[in-house]
């Protein structure tokens, strides 16, 4: 019987009560990148004292993730230099970051990008520039090595994470008929990564009713299919179908090639890229900057950070869009921009559990009927012949119920807690994980990405946004609605260029 998330987490809570006596190996770790007390002290409107400096600056990009980083690498690139990007953390790169221990490198959170269609150019001319893309191949050392996916179904592994054993007719035919209904979409050419290049000739009444709701229009009702289409929400959008827009869901299966090579993935997953990104702009980058405000003064707009006030002719906005209200004077309240908390692990084992051995490694690991989205093993793409030390990257979206709720439950609740649930949770499939284990460092974020709820999609204030305000140009991917790669690197270039163009640099 599949466990509701209720009964998962009570299950967790009355494990954690005998660990002791169960006279398993000590587990260390610990919370790790906790960043929240600042963001609630914005939320909270804490007062600050007036900045000790000034700085005159033409142009603040404030956010260091990759929508502030790839703004950043376009302005360099087209020779413009007179910026600074403001970044609230020690370590630049958003949910680009990684860590690294004796072991391997891992990712924080991203930890791949789909090989980039013709239609993602400025995704292509970053890797070719990066020499992971050469005169239109891919560089086989980034291409994700196989076995490349697994999914543990009716007590066996299978290849690959879209369900293929124990189907029954019912079960094949409709998947079957998704597969052509997405085809069909694909053809039609509305759904594209960056989602700018087809929006307009998409389907706008998609985005009128859930993901759930689609599917029931359509006489989808298998529950192992039901299952797939839950998960692959949770996967990108940290929500389930009943809770994402029905066009973000189309979008999933219909905006890449049926068929693709990659993904393209390293140990310390997207945080390669950062690091690249920051060899070309790492200069202009100032960690441990808080921004407090923005305000308009005159033809100026004025940062104000913690110990600096930044007095700018154009500022890039790059950091989430949820803080927008508390720090851009007369910004006003946001409607359709709902964020998924998320939580992630990297577990250091000392040797390979049972029904993990060397020859049996995937990449990506997934459980069905888990609540967790399994697991990315970080030495997959090494090298070396015989690997038993290893780091497992463990992610975990809270998609059932309210975010607001989740995002208590991620501060109420502390580290040995989350610890035994995801203990619990391996278990299922690897059932001496306790004893491989030696280390379980944990990352909560309480708005890792940005919810595609029905409506968000096309929101009048969203497009807005992505338009800009006058020399006040917004870039994070929540603009797009969909938290990728893609999405935020293109909302980086394009305020770029619209920035170059308002200052009269282009």
């Amino acid at each position: 019987m599949t466990a509701t998330r209720r009964q998962f987490i009570g299950s967790g809570c009355a494990a954690l009560a005998g660990m002791t006596a169960k006279g398993e190996r000590r587990i260390a770790g610990s919370f790790v990148n906790d960043s929240f007390a600042a963001g609630h002290r914005i939320r909270d409107r804490a007062p600050v004292s007036p900045p000790l400096r000034g700085e005159r600056i033409p142009l603040v990009i404030v956010g260091g993730g990759i929508a502030g980083l790839s703004a950043a690498w376009r302005l360099q690139k087209r020779g413009f230099r007179d910026f600074v990007l403001l970044e609230m953390n020690d370590q630049a790169g958003g949910n680009a970051r990684s860590g690294r221990n004796e072991v391997t490198a891992y990712p924080w959170a991203a930890h791949y990008v789909p090989v980039p269609g013709p239609k993602a150019s400025y995704v292509r001319e970053l890797f070719e520039e990066f020499g992971v893309l050469r005169d239109g191949v891919w560089n086989e050392r980034f291409l994700c090595f196989s076995p490349q996916e697994r999914l543990f179904l009716y007590g066996k592994w299978q290849e690959g994470i879209q369900p293929a054993i124990g189907l029954t007719p019912k079960d094949r035919d409709q998947f079957q008929k998704l597969e052509d209904l997405f085809a069909s979409f694909r053809a039609r050419g509305g759904f594209t990564i960056p989602m700018e290049a087809g929006v307009d000739r998409s389907p706008r009444e998609l985005d009128r009713l859930s993901f759930a709701e689609w599917l029931r229009r359509q006489g989808v009702v298998s529950p192992i299919v039901l299952w797939y289409m839950n998960y692959c929400c949770r996967d990108d959008y940290g929500a389930i179908a009943a809770h994402t827009s029905a066009w973000a869901g189309v979008h999933y299966f219909s905006s890449r090639a049926a068929e693709e090579k990659g993904p393209l993935t390293w140990p310390e997953g997207n945080s390669w890229i950062t690091d690249q990104l920051l060899r070309r702009v790492g200069s202009f980058v100032r960690t441990w900057q808080v921004v407090r405000r923005i305000e308009r003064q005159g033809a100026r707009y004025h940062v104000l950070t913690e110990s600096t006030r930044f007095i700018a002719d154009a500022v890039i906005y790059a950091a989430p869009t949820f803080l927008a209200p508390y720090l851009i004077e007369g910004f006003g309240a946001l409607e359709k921009f709902e964020y998924s908390p998320w939580l992630t692990a990297n577990l250091t084992l000392d040797r390979p559990p049972r029904g993990a051995a060397t020859n049996e490694r995937a990449w990506d690991n997934v459980v069905a009927h888990s609540p967790t989205l399994g697991y990315v093993d970080a030495t997959h793409q090494t090298l070396r012949t015989q690997v038993d030390r290893t780091v497992w990257t463990f992610y975990w979206a809270l998609a059932e119920g309210s975010p607001a709720a989740n995002r208590a439950l991620l501060l109420q609740k502390d580290w040995s807690y989350w610890c035994e649930a995801i203990l619990h949770d391996l278990e299922r499939v690897h059932p001496d994980i306790r004893n491989c284990v030696s280390r379980i460092d944990i990352m909560r974020l309480g708005h890792a990405m940005a919810r595609p709820v029905p409506g968000a999609i096309f929101d009048p204030r969203r497009r807005g946004l992505a338009q800009g305000q006058g020399r006040l140009l917004f870039a994070n991917s929540d603009i797009s609605a969909i938290s990728i790669f893609e999405e935020a690197q293109f909302r980086g270039v394009e305020a770029a260029e619209r920035i170059l163009s308002r200052l009269g640099r282009a």
